[in-house]
């Protein structure tokens, strides 16, 4: 393919609009990731649960294995098909989770919205491949990067105030509208390629049992995560079988890809570099980092500075403003510099240095010192949001991206379950071991309780609720050494991969066909296809 000069890249109105569509898409899938942080208490005490975790973890969970299969899909089918079926999927799991009427009905709606979200994140990423050359996508990433941020940001504040004012099934109910929008504008103005052939011969090319196989690993190990500690112990064969069986299945599934289909879900190719195994490993530890900030901080300041939901969401909001304008500095340093290792070590580097100092934040330190902290590990996590892709897809060819971006969201959208669960774990496990046993035994079996106490602690009395404010600070401290190691094994990682050129042209295959302002089929809508 040839490379493509500037000059002859004219990006007209539609493509920005394309833009626009598939930002506000990754906006609505970003919000609901992180807005039910805050209204979480609330949601967990009107529905009278105590899986709290699940909450989180069937979002990600579903999202997550849907991920490879919506690669596929976008292969097969085309980008549009499964971009418009994710946004109608994750509609519908939004309305049922707006007419939850218990914990396990919110579970399963949550489900289906991260179905949902997973397509949605997938093919936003394939979809910006397709419109952009790898050599400036930092910067696009970026503007994408916005509405990921805006959403992380104005997510807590959002279920706060609607958890405040009992009206928490808005939170659901609003996406339906913003759906709509995303679906009118792309199915308008999203005008890609699609490949020929029958329905038949297109489900032919369907990796089915690679699908049946990671989706089935997938759940075992979150499982496995979700119970361990919690509801029985790791060393309980409930926990054990799922766990190993899971790991074995996922070193099954990569395995049998390398091996066996025609159109393998995951190309071995893909980590056939070292430099790729790097980026792909980066990108696992940065979102279970990123979760423990989104989902634990506004635990700490609901727990022990008494804040309201709101209050927390604005307490929060830090890591959205830093998030943005950190991204689009990354990716933009990479279009000008045409490097992208420099900036995987300072993004590990500001995470570490965040991560340590919140590990002195305790419940009685100044609320300025989390606030301050947060803003320096944010910082670093928004460098690596906008650029761990880079190692990715640096040395594969541009006819790679749709596997390549699919199983790299796949990883990211893992990485997230891993860090809601975790954090969890960590946090469940420190607070059976801090509260007071009298206290603690009011909760069910001792299991599921940081969310179920939040809301009560401001009317306990002293020096009950000191104790239980101090439990809660030691036991999210741990959270922040958890991050701090892996912080530092991401730095480590980056250290291996090499600064390789950046691809220059997009893959013909997948060029924007002519827009309505007469230009060739081949230049389309942005005169992104090679000439």
């Amino acid at each position: 393919m040839d490379d493509l000069k500037e000059a002859d890249r004219k990006r007209g109105w539609r493509f920005w609009v394309v833009i626009f569509s598939i930002a506000l898409s990754m906006f609505i899938a970003a919000l609901e990731l992180v807005a039910v942080s805050t209204a979480l208490p609330t949601i967990v005490n009107d529905l009278r649960g105590t899986e709290f975790i699940w909450v989180g973890s069937a979002y990600a969970l579903a999202s997550t294995a849907f991920i490879p299969l919506s690669g596929s899909l976008a292969q097969i089918f085309g980008r549009k098909f499964v971009m418009l079926a994710s946004l109608i999927i994750f509609a519908v799991g939004s309305a049922l989770c707006g007419a939850a009427t218990s914990m396990n009905f919110l579970i399963a709606g949550r489900t289906v919205q991260g179905l949902g979200g997973g397509g949605i994140a997938s093919l936003v990423q394939i979809i910006l491949s397709d419109l952009v050359p790898l050599r400036e996508r930092g910067i696009f990433n970026g503007l994408i990067g916005i509405a990921w941020s805006t959403a992380s940001g104005i997510g807590p504040i959002v279920g706060g105030v609607l958890a405040d004012h009992g009206q928490w099934r808005w939170l659901f109910y609003l996406n339906i509208p913003i759906c709509g929008l995303a679906a009118s504008l792309v199915s308008v103005f999203l005008q890609l390629r699609t490949p020929p052939g029958t329905f038949k011969e297109k489900m032919r090319m369907m990796d089915w049992l690679g699908n049946i196989m990671v989706i089935a690993s997938t759940t075992a190990v979150v499982i496995a995560l979700t119970w361990g500690g919690i509801q029985y112990s790791w060393g309980s064969p409930r926990v054990l079988v799922p766990l190993i069986l899971g790991m074995l299945g996922l070193v099954a599934f990569i395995t049998y890809e390398a091996k066996v289909p025609q159109h393998p879900i995951v190309p071995f190719a893909l980590m056939g570099t070292r430099t790729g195994i790097s980026g792909y490993a980066q990108t696992f530890l940065m979102p279970v980092m990123m979760m423990y900030l989104v989902y634990y901080l506004p635990t700490y300041y609901q727990a022990c500075k008494s804040a309201s939901p709101i209050a927390s969401g604005v307490d929060t909001f830090t890591i959205a403003f830093i998030l943005a304008p950190s991204g689009i500095i990354a990716g933009a340093s990479v279009a000008a510099s045409k490097k992208y290792c420099p900036q995987h070590y300072t993004g590990w580097v500001l995470a570490i240095i965040g991560a340590g100092l919140l590990s002195t934040v305790q419940a009685d330190s100044p609320r300025s010192h989390a606030l301050g902290f947060q803003a320096i590990a944010s910082m670093g996590l928004g460098m690596l949001t906008a650029i761990t892709y880079f190692p990715v897809l640096a040395p594969l060819p541009v006819s790679a991206n749709a596997h390549a971006l699919a199983f790299f969201t796949f990883l990211r959208n893992f990485a997230q379950v891993w860090g809601v669960t975790t954090g969890g774990t960590i946090l469940q496990n420190g607070l059976v071991k801090r509260l007071p046993a009298k206290f603690r035994e009011q909760f069910p079996q001792g299991t599921a309780i940081a969310y179920a106490i939040i809301p009560s602690i401001h009317d306990l009395n002293e020096p009950l609720k000191e104790q239980v404010r101090v439990a809660f600070g030691e036991s999210i401290r741990h959270i922040w050494w958890a991050a701090l190691g892996i912080s530092s094994a991401g730095l480590l990682i980056s250290l291996t991969m090499k600064s390789l050129p950046l691809h220059t042209s997009v893959d013909r295959d997948w060029a924007l066909k002519g827009d309505n302002d007469g230009q060739s089929p081949e230049r389309g809508l942005s005169s992104m296809a090679p000439k």
